[in-house]
């Protein structure tokens, strides 16, 4: 294994990304469904996020690319080597979790060089290594600083730098940045995808927050239930919600009430396309974002199904999320922050609906958020 080479040559020319594929993986737990017939296909120096609430089999699926457990069925094949049955130790992975679990005697560069170390590489070639790594993750002024001597955000930091200094052929992301605050975690996100992108590395990123998956993946997969539920970009697993689930899970979404007729769905007396336009007719609740809803305070504000009242408005920065409430329910409406402002609480208001296509949920109860 080649352990010297200068972090800025740390391309995908040092490190081409490899394969991975999960095919059909099956694991219970006393009875209970963790991951049901779960396949996905990684393709090389790709980062695919895996999202769901907690429960959805996500870090099952993680630990068994790991080899920290074995499936009851199914295969794990990296770089076109089938290693379902091999231990951890021989699966060339590294790992980084939300416990930053470095060891608190050693400096910065110990922890980096601890694989190195345990892989027999001699002392000269460790220190170089760990300070090439050190420099990728922008630490190389804290090689010589303990644990206790870091912030949360630089010890992820030199987790994420431990992880890559064996040159695994899979970088696995466990919920690494959820023990840190929101402005450090954005930080390390960034950086992370950098670090990613420049290694070459295929990543597979676990997480809950669908935040962080949108924006550091080249994929997401959204799961429930021991299945991948959508795969895709994120931009089309935002805009392009393939069931109920995946749409109420990412993003917020306005569940208002409608009769499917016809290929559409009547809201309030708003007819809407349907993403389905063979579903059968009949009451359904039609799936609106917020971003699709307009507001407007002048002209005729008599009462009337789109007509309601502004009772809050969360400033988010350039944008702003008003509620409206419309006598028998509330909707969300995300408007630009210089028209929100105007919409002050007690202001009445008439909305209306963008004509996009949008799905319907029949029965289905929201997803819980982890």
């Amino acid at each position: 294994m080649t352990t010297t080479v200068a972090a800025a040559g740390l391309g995908t020319a040092a490190r081409a990304g490899v394969e991975v594929r999960l095919e059909n993986l099956q694991r219970r737990y006393a009875g209970v469904t963790a991951l049901d017939g779960l396949s996905l296909t990684m393709a090389p120096g790709e980062l695919v996020a895996l999202l769901g609430p907690s429960g959805c089999g996500k870090t099952t699926a993680l630990r068994l690319v790991a080899g920290l457990e074995q499936a009851d069925s199914g295969r794990v094949v990296v770089g076109g080597e089938d290693v379902t049955g091999q231990p951890t130790n021989k699966r060339d992975v590294g790992m980084v979790f939300q416990a930053y679990s470095l060891f608190p005697h050693l400096t910065a560069w110990q922890n980096v060089a601890f694989g190195l170390q345990m892989r027999k590489v001699d002392a000269r070639q460790r220190r170089q290594r760990a300070g090439e790594m050190l420099e990728l993750v922008g630490l190389s002024g804290f090689a010589d600083r303990f644990a206790h001597q870091l912030s949360g955000g630089q010890q992820q930091r030199v987790a994420l730098a431990r992880a890559l200094a064996i040159q695994p052929k899979v970088l696995l992301l466990d919920e690494p940045l959820s023990a840190l605050d929101a402005k450090v975690r954005a930080r390390l996100r960034d950086e992370i995808r950098r670090v990613q992108l420049e290694v070459g590395i295929t990543t597979l990123f676990v997480t809950h927050d669908q935040e962080e998956a949108l924006a550091i993946a080249d994929r997401v997969g959204v799961m429930h239930s021991g299945r991948i539920e959508q795969l895709g970009p994120p931009t089309t697993i935002y805009s392009r919600p393939a069931t109920p689930f995946v749409a109420e899970f990412v993003g917020l979404t306005n569940r208002l009430p409608g009769v499917v007729r016809g290929g559409e769905v009547d809201v309030r007396g708003t007819r809407l396309p349907l993403v389905q336009p063979d579903a059968a007719d009949g009451p359904a609740i039609a799936l609106v974002r917020p971003e699709a809803v307009t507001v407007a305070s002048g002209g005729e504000t008599a009462a009337g199904p789109l007509v309601g009242t502004v009772i809050a408005t969360a400033f988010l920065g350039a944008t702003s999320r008003v509620s409206i409430d419309l006598g028998d329910l509330t909707v969300l409406a995300q408007l630009p922050t210089s028209e929100a402002t105007a919409l002050p609480a007690g202001t009445r208001v008439r909305i209306a609906i963008r004509p996009d296509p949008v799905l319907i949920s029949r029965d289905e109860a929201a997803p819980e958020r982890a």
